[in-house]
């Protein structure tokens, strides 16, 4: 699938939002809580008659993504937990038939249609609350044929009842096989019904190289200078802003803007997507620290867009200040640590035509020498605090 066609809007998009909400917001601490506290699952259901959250507005959440620059979003239709946030004709588990009565991925899917935002579907193979699952993990198992068409029937709902999806991101796939897991048969149902939509790797314990059209790094970026080895297909770092997916009251451990920039095209410049985390609270709420993280992106995306969609890595790297990415002719040099009014690259196979600030068309003087860059007459501060991008018109399309 290294030259699926369907995935090019992927690659042109390059930042997307996930969203992971369930029951779990409520107890706030974080989408493990079940399992970590060990909760029986005929406790853990009472938190559904809780569950009804008054201030959920999907075209909020949609609207600060867009505004972040972010081009799809994936949100968690049910998580390990089991609890779904969509109808399902095989569970009573769901939003709509517990105390909010709503559809919330109905919703969603509504809200993303209507801004123009690519879907995306987040579904967990295992389910804690299931008893089917907790039977084969207590004998140590396979699944049983009950669980499997359990949860393929869920997958068909989630691909028949939504529309045109562009994503179906799969995950608690690590405790089986793809062939216990059943997910070739899996695979090919979907590409049935929803012939466009792209594919995560987590379908098996050693599917993150057999199935799936792009790679999911979680909690780390594998590449970031153009010497390292890029992963052989498409791929995309998923990220919390903090330390949990799931909302948790207590996490402050946010990272700044500026590390989400910095991230951002740390994947942009290895040939990735970068899928930022929000964890909205139990009344449907974003919190506030993220809010304003993703606003910050959205202002420094605004003028900085060009050199992120799209864009891939080069032949040549950001040297001692920064990171590169690349489009057709140019060369997208992201300064993250202005040295002054004088930079220098070094490995820099093309001819440089001209440079200029991406922010104002200032033009800047550039020489070469050999395989050696030099900048300069560049502003003795810093344009952006965060990352100034200086764009490198190249002698050919292709650079290196």
């Amino acid at each position: 699938m290294k030259n699926n066609k369907k995935i090019n809007w992927f690659k042109e998009a390059r930042f997307g939002m996930f969203v992971h909400w369930g029951l779990y917001s409520i107890p706030a601490r974080g989408e493990w809580v079940m399992h970590i506290e060990q909760i029986p699952k005929e406790e853990y259901a009472q938190l559904a008659k809780q569950f009804n959250p008054k201030r959920f507005n999907a075209d909020k959440w949609v609207r600060l993504a867009i505004s972040a620059g972010m081009k799809y979003i994936v949100l968690t239709t049910r998580h390990h937990d089991g609890f779904c946030l969509f109808d399902s004709k095989v569970s009573n588990f769901t939003s709509v038939k517990t105390a909010a009565k709503k559809d919330f991925v109905a919703e969603y899917v509504a809200a993303c249609r209507k801004y123009k935002i690519k879907i995306g579907f987040y579904y967990s193979l295992m389910d804690w609350s299931h008893p089917e699952y907790q039977n084969s993990m207590e004998k140590n198992s396979p699944v049983s044929p009950q669980f499997i068409a359990y949860f393929q029937t869920q997958v068909k709902e989630l691909c028949t009842n939504y529309g045109k999806i562009d994503v179906l991101w799969f995950d608690g796939e690590w405790d089986h096989s793809v062939k216990q897991w059943q997910s070739e048969k899996l695979v090919k149902m979907i590409h049935k019904l929803q012939p466009t939509a792209l594919i995560n790797d987590r379908l098996g314990t050693e599917s993150r190289g057999t199935l799936g059209d792009f790679g999911t790094p979680e909690q780390y970026i594998p590449t970031a200078f153009p010497e390292s080895s890029a992963p052989s297909r498409s791929w995309e770092s998923c990220m919390t802003m903090n330390d949990n997916w799931g909302y948790s009251a207590g996490d402050k451990n946010w990272k700044s803007t500026r590390q989400l920039i910095m991230n951002l095209v740390r994947c942009v410049s290895g040939d990735g997507n970068f899928l930022l985390n929000v964890g909205p609270k139990p009344d449907g709420t974003i919190p506030p620290p993220s809010v304003s993280r993703l606003k910050e992106i959205g202002a420094w995306m605004k003028i900085n867009k060009e050199s992120i969609y799209g864009c891939g890595k080069t032949s040549f790297g950001g040297g001692m200040v920064g990171l590169t990415t690349a489009k057709n002719n140019k060369a997208y040099l992201h300064i993250f640590r202005w040295s002054g009014k004088e930079i220098c690259l070094a490995w820099v196979k093309n001819k440089i035509k001209s440079a200029y600030l991406l922010a104002n068309n200032k033009k800047i003087s550039v020489s070469q020498k050999n395989d050696r860059l030099f900048i300069k007459g560049l502003p003795p501060k810093a344009p952006n605090d965060i990352d100034t991008v200086l764009v490198l018109k190249l002698d050919r399309r292709k650079n290196g």
